[in-house]
């Protein structure tokens, strides 16, 4: 029953990230002062038999709970809200947008640090400053301690106002703390305790590049739109200078004094637009992702909320980070599909981060040289500004295609003979050649060439691919591992051969071919340990390579002046899918690619080798350029009602056992037969195009409809009933809105 809670009783409504859509009630006790509680604090309460941290939505009169019933709450862990009004107001859209947990989606706010309730402190560092006593003492007073005299001269040569630990440890050779404590000692050295700032370095800073006219026109509109929401399409090839209209937009941003939050879609691309970042800006520049440790995901999150921190580099979990001036919001590479969350809350960082600009009323600028088709389309029914950069920036000119039938041609591991040719004349210019296959490991299948037995994942519908340097077979989609077989478990032969091309079997290939040229390897095998992925880039810019091969993490935003030869060993493997987003993905897949080839004064070439020359998406895309493929695959999907001309949302579920999926699935369609719906089409159920991964079985449904509030209106119905079926017990399930992809 409600009731009026007594007036000794305070009540607030408190959002806890557990997959449960409500709020949780609680009542404050007596030594917590209830006018001193604001929206956006974290607080600690009790759930169950322990404790969760979670944030007040709501300081309501009335509760459902009976006033003796309620708990109390254990400790206000803020005394200010770490959410503004705006940053709440956009979590509650995406929680009823995406229909999911609001708890789970306050939570994914925060970082990992903050959500185990940790102090919103930033970390402290130590700076010594020299006392007046240490200003005064020549260095030479202390030649019987060689090491204190090297350490005073240095920090009098660095600064005057103070030092950090971190660069007095550059300074010196280790060990270094007893020198320091011996000048603390005498008096010559102070030490205080310092926040922790995003670093700003002194260098020279670099002047912008000249800007070209469609460069200059795209800087100029968006710079004249900073005070008002607008989304800008920059359309820029790749080579075209992208970054460099970003860079001067965000100077004009920062002169204003307003942060800047750009988005990157995956960690590689980070180092590299943060060194270009702190070789023009003179601010403190915060960075996060998933390689930082959780303390300094905490620094960088508090520093932009603080305003502190002036820009911040992210991948997709940095959007919701609170920023106290937000100014501008930039997607680069926004066609990605790395920007959409593919497991808990399933949001779009791209269409969040628009609605985001949406409600701060700032602009938002959407950078591809491939634009997801939803964009494309948003541009031309002017939802979106179009800036084209046509045109490659300074000397660059586009690379040169040519298409490589290999047909009845033998092959060296995958590589044609006139591949072979063109790599040997690339490498005799002093030029460097990239490699492109999208698939790590050995070989994705091992088969036996005698009675034709394969290795298999026990718990997917996958083969197991060859690691041969690590003498294993490995499932790339639950993780299963075991050791390479040396004979066949079903006719004990020992004709077991690898079948189909893998990045590590055409390392083995090349270093055979090329015994005297440097390779390197670049995919997630490869560039696990921290740090090893920026000393490859390092490496490849500083000419130390000559073959670069690699998976995905090659495709986009990376810049190597020396490559004029880039060739993709096998492209037919994305002509052909059952998701009509595969012909789209590996359009812009190619295009990024070969904009790794002629981006200086040398022109390039792209090679693709293919079994289907003649296939109107290859001869389209390469013929007349992404634009125009666009075009004609934007025709055939709104000939077939598919998104962006429709909307989609995707009911996916598994369990361990094959029937409990598809019975859930059928009560959900039994459900929405008693329901009114217009405008919705379900397809399916039916098993996912893997049924059986990671020892489940996966079944889904798909809603479509060609106007959105028809099947938001329908989910607004549906949700609600889901948990009440008797089906979910032995089930799990999740929704995916607008899925950009059907697996």
């Amino acid at each position: 029953m409600t009731s009026l809670a007594p007036k000794t009783v305070s009540i607030v409504s408190v959002a806890i990230p557990i997959p449960v859509n409500q709020l949780f009630d609680y009542s404050v006790p007596p030594h917590i002062d209830y006018k001193q509680l604001q929206i956006g604090m974290r607080l600690r309460v009790p759930f169950g038999k322990s404790h969760k941290i979670g944030v007040l939505m709501a300081l309501p009169a009335l509760t459902e709970i009976e006033s003796q019933r309620l708990k109390a709450i254990e400790a206000v862990l803020d005394t200010e809200p770490l959410l503004s009004h705006h940053d709440i107001h956009l979590l509650l859209w995406a929680s009823r947008y995406y229909y999911h947990p609001l708890g789970e989606v306050m939570s994914a706010a925060f970082p990992v640090a903050l959500r185990q309730g940790n102090p919103a402190q930033l970390p402290t560092v130590n700076f010594y400053r020299l006392t007046a006593q240490g200003i005064r003492t020549d260095p030479a007073t202390l030649k019987r301690a060689p090491k204190q005299q090297q350490l005073l001269a240095n920090v009098q040569a660095q600064a005057l106002q103070g030092i950090l630990e971190a660069d007095l440890a550059n300074l010196l050779i280790a060990p270094w703390r007893a020198t320091l404590k011996a000048l603390l000692d005498k008096g010559l050295l102070s030490v205080e305790r310092q926040y922790a700032n995003p670093v700003t370095h002194q260098q020279a800073l670099q002047s912008p590049l000249y800007a070209n006219t469609e460069q200059q026109q795209a800087i100029d509109q968006v710079s004249a739109a900073l005070a008002h929401f607008r989304v800008f399409l920059l359309e820029g090839i790749t080579g075209s200078g992208k970054t460099e209209v970003y860079m001067q937009i965000i100077q004009t941003v920062l002169t204003s004094g307003k942060q800047v939050l750009v988005l990157l879609p995956e960690i590689t691309l980070t180092p590299q637009l943060e060194a270009r970042f702190k070789q023009r800006f003179q601010v403190p520049i915060a960075i996060s992702h998933s390689r930082l440790t959780d303390t300094q995901r905490q620094s960088a999150w508090l520093h932009m909320q603080q305003g502190s921190g002036k820009i911040l580099l992210g991948t997709r979990s940095a959007l919701f980070t609170p920023l106290k001036n937000p100014g501008l919001i930039i997607l680069d590479e926004e066609h990605d599909s790395s920007f959409k969350q593919q497991e808990g809350f399933r949001f779009s960082a791209r269409d969040v981060a628009i609605m985001r600009a949406k409600r701060l009323k700032i602009p938002v600028i959407l950078g591809s040289a491939t634009p997801s088709f939803e964009s494309l389309e948003n541009a031309a029914r002017q939802r979106y500004q179009l800036l084209p950069l046509p045109t490659r920036a300074g000397q660059a000119i586009e690379p040169h295609y040519l298409i490589l039938d290999i047909r009845n041609k033998k092959l060296q591991e995958g590589l044609s003979a006139p591949l072979v040719q063109a790599i040997k004349a690339t490498l005799a210019k002093n030029e460097q050649v990239l490699i492109f296959l999208n698939r790590r490991g050995f070989a994705p299948t091992l088969i036996c060439h005698s009675c034709g037995w394969v290795a298999r994942c026990q718990r997917c519908d996958a083969n197991l691919v060859t690691h041969y340097d690590k003498r294993l077979l490995r499932c790339h989609h639950c993780g299963y591992e075991q050791t390479l077989l040396q004979q066949c478990p079903a006719c004990k032969k020992t004709t077991l051969t690898p079948l189909g091309l893998g990045t590590e079997r055409i390392e083995k290939v090349l270093q055979n071919l090329f015994p005297e040229q440097r390779i390197i390897r670049l995919d997630h095998d490869t560039t696990q340990r921290k740090g090893t992925l920026e000393d490859y880039l390092g490496q490849i810019n500083r000419h130390e390579v000559d073959i670069i091969l690699g998976t995905q993490m090659l495709a986009k935003g990376h810049h190597f002046p020396n490559v004029t030869l880039v060739a993709l060993l096998d492209v037919d493997s994305g002509l052909f899918s059952i998701d009509f987003h595969a012909p789209e993905k590996l359009a812009q897949l190619i295009i990024q690619v070969a904009g790794r080839a002629g981006r200086a004064d040398k022109p390039g070439k792209v090679i693709l080798q293919t079994r289907q020359p003649g296939h109107p998406l290859l001869l389209t895309l390469i013929r007349e350029g992404y634009n125009r493929f666009a075009e004609v695959a934007l025709a055939e999907r709104k000939a077939a009602s598919l998104p962006p001309f429709s909307h989609h949302a995707l009911l996916r579920t598994f369990a361990t056992d094959p029937e409990s999926p598809l019975l859930f699935l059928q009560a959900i369609c039994e459900l929405i037969k008693t329901l009114p719906t217009p405008g919705v089409k379900l397809l399916g159920p039916v098993s996912a195009p893997m049924a059986k991964r990671a020892g489940r079985y996966h079944y889904q449904l798909l809603l479509q409809a060609e106007r959105r509030v028809d099947l938001r209106a329908l989910l607004d119905q549906v949700m609600p009933q889901i948990p009440r079926l008797r089906e979910t017990k032995k089930i799990r399930w999740s929704l995916d809105i607008d899925p950009v992809d059907l697996y």
